[in-house]
């Protein structure tokens, strides 16, 4: 599909605007036979809190006001549901899950009379289902009747048992059809993956379920945009062809994921993006090993390393190895047009999760949302159980914003570490990093006993269970802000100027009179050494004396 500028343009406003990527992992690939879903929110200027919507019973007469999840603009009111659920984060009370990223597709499709955006949708679908499935019906339903005015987009719903991606595009304001959609289940056993580029092709030769709404084959054909049988139908090659930022922005995201578990150098020429002629992905691959928390961890940490995307082999890397990389994603050079590469761990994280779905526990204990306000890589995820209606302080912080600065507010302070390490990478993230998976690793230490006393508790009390759960949450998330609050002072006086200072068992030393022990200077990189001499050659190089 040939795209014009006009298109390419608004392609690139919608899709790298909310660039984000989500990551599944069905039961059979798991090794507890948890389901894992991820959800990296990616937007500069992006702020926000974690977001609770409070179970309730509603009245015939009450209506429910649509706000713009990214404008905050108002787009109406439609009837409120007469019961909704819990919704703590991405996760309600019966542990479905709802993540998202958007890709844009044909900007005609875009309906701006719709009411309903892709984000206000997702929690819809939240409040309102309490299967991954009941959830496909609740929002296809909504957009069908009170319309669709987000660009293309694709949906992550999940359950204790099942995983299903949904994407979905309007009808461009058509005044009959207002939506078009089709929803796949992901195999059990399998894992998958989407990141801004639509990933659901020739549905018919899949072998799972797939649910379409009627119009969507029929659409496209009144639009001249396909004409074949409907078994040829290709959702992605129809409404959102992938052209070179769909593949190495994106599905190179998806490929990196699955090549933690599979050897994917089959499919790197279609990552790179290059060779129009590349074998395209499969939606879902089986993984060589089993998953867990900390695997998805690691892989929502990635930066392309060990593969041929790596970000440590160019001068970009700077001074000191940074795998992150300024945008825009464009530049320009003497007239030629270049890139840089679009990692999955990047620096406009609003918040990130991995959702963990168990249905082997009571509903209430077995959902968790590993909660970190932040790049997944400069964060430890706190858990928080779904039936959690009481958010700690540094999640929810009065005052704090995008413009307001709070060092009682996780957003804050995770930011204010993240960008000290950024631009000295490889001198400030060991320290980092050690915080980090300790308290990651005190989570999971600490797991199975305080669930085993939640159930204890659940036999006779669930709402003292559900208490216990909410006050542990809270009071990680409390350990975690302060933790971080004492890494930061702890960085910037280890640091200082671009300098060492020696420590042992913990303590800065001191000469004998009580100053501060003489600072290390380690310099350049040997990396970037070599790149500085090559590029200026003999401008720093002393005369032999």
């Amino acid at each position: 599909m040939k795209k014009s500028f006009a298109t390419l343009f608004f392609l690139t406003m919608i899709t790298y605007a909310n660039a984000c990527t989500n990551f599944i992992a069905t039961k059979g690939a798991t090794k507890d036979g948890s389901v894992l879903v991820t959800y990296t929110a990616d937007d500069y200027g992006l702020f926000t809190n974690l977001c609770h919507y409070p179970a309730g019973t509603h009245a015939k007469s009450d209506r429910r006001e649509i706000i713009d999840y990214d404008t905050h603009e108002s787009h109406g009111f439609i009837p409120e549901a007469a019961v909704t659920y819990n919704v703590i984060g991405n996760i309600n009370e019966y542990q479905v899950s709802i993540g998202e990223t958007t890709y844009g597709g044909r900007e005609e499709m875009v309906d701006k009379a719709g009411i309903i955006d892709y984000g206000s949708l997702m929690y819809l679908g939240l409040q309102r289902s309490k299967t991954a499935r009941e959830a496909i019906k609740v929002m296809t339903s909504l957009v069908e009747t009170y319309g669709y005015n987000s660009g293309g987009e694709t949906f992550t719903i999940a359950d204790p048992n099942e995983v299903w991606l949904l994407e979905m595009q309007g009808c461009g304001g058509d005044k009959k059809q207002k939506v078009v959609w089709v929803a796949v289940r992901i195999p059990d056993g399998m894992i998958s993956a989407h990141a801004n580029q639509s990933r659901i092709g020739q549905f018919s030769t899949y072998d799972t379920e797939v649910i379409t709404s009627k119009n969507c084959i029929s659409f496209a054909r009144s639009k001249g945009w396909f004409t074949g049988k409907d078994k040829e139908f290709n959702w992605k090659m129809t409404y959102a062809a992938p052209d070179f930022g769909g593949r190495r922005w994106c599905e190179a995201r998806v490929w990196s994921y699955f090549n933690h578990f599979k050897d994917m150098s089959r499919w790197l020429p279609w990552a790179l993006g290059k060779d129009p002629n590349a074998e395209d992905m499969p939606l879902w691959i089986v993984p060589d090993t089993k998953l867990d928390v900390a695997k998805m961890e690691d892989c929502m940490r990635d930066h392309y390393e060990g593969t041929p995307l790596s970000l440590d082999q160019d001068i970009a890397q700077g001074i000191w190895n940074s795998p992150y990389r300024p945008t825009p994603l464009k530049f320009e050079v003497d007239g030629k047009k270049c890139f840089n590469e679009r990692p999955i761990s990047t620096q406009q994280t609003g918040f990130s999760y991995i959702a963990q779905l168990r249905s082997s526990l009571p509903r209430e204990i077995g959902g968790i949302i590993w909660f970190g306000n932040d790049d997944g890589n400069m964060v430890a995820y706190v858990p928080i159980y779904c039936s959690n209606t009481r958010r700690a302080e540094c999640f929810n912080t009065p005052g704090a914003d995008a413009v307001t600065f709070s060092d009682k507010n996780a957003f804050w302070v995770c930011n204010w570490v993240s960008n000290m390490v950024y631009p000295r990478y490889s001198q400030l993230f060991p320290a980092l990093k050690e915080v980090r998976d300790s308290l990651d690793n005190s989570y999971f230490a600490a797991q199975k006993e305080v669930e085993a006393k939640a159930q204890a508790l659940y036999a006779t009390d669930k709402e003292a269970a559900v208490k216990y759960l909410n006050d542990y949450s809270v009071q990680k998330s409390d350990e975690m802000i302060a933790r971080w609050r004492q890494l930061a002072t702890y960085l910037i006086v280890k640091f200082n100027d671009m300098a060492v200072k020696p420590e042992k068992d913990g303590k800065f030393l001191r000469t004998k009179t009580g100053l501060g022990e003489r600072v290390q200077r380690p310099g350049y990189s040997d990396y970037f050494k070599r790149e500085l001499i090559k590029q200026t050659g003999d401008k720093f190089v002393m005369p032999n004396q």
